[in-house]
């Protein structure tokens, strides 16, 4: 029992680190801000939750884990919070994501 208890933290840790990584990527592929963005807030939170359930396999039913759980919660209302917050200043000063018609025509060149 231990040893799936094991494999299962293990895997959720590493798929952890591979939403991070990608995410890392994205913030440094994508051409604008707003894509960046996406990437970067999906990639945090996907990784986020399972870095915080590997670990919780990991420390077993102790208070660690609930400790473990409060950080998590607390991480996944901050992130997109924050998010939200960041677009929403890009917006006000003047930062507007590209239309679809603007999209058609970076292809089409």
């Amino acid at each position: 029992m231990t040893l799936l208890i094991d494999i299962l933290s293990w895997v959720c840790i590493l798929g952890g680190v591979f939403f991070t990584v990608v995410g890392g990527i994205g913030l440094l592929r994508f051409p604008d801000f707003w894509s960046r963005l996406h990437a970067v807030s999906v990639s945090d939170s996907a990784g986020m939750l399972l870095f915080i359930f590997g670990m919780c396999l990991q420390a077993g039913f102790t208070l660690v884990t609930v400790k473990l759980i409060l950080i998590g919660f607390f991480m996944f209302i901050t992130g997109p919070t924050a998010t939200h917050a960041i677009a929403n200043a890009a917006l006000v000063t003047g930062l507007r994501p590209p239309v679809a018609d603007d999209l058609k025509e970076d292809d089409a060149a």
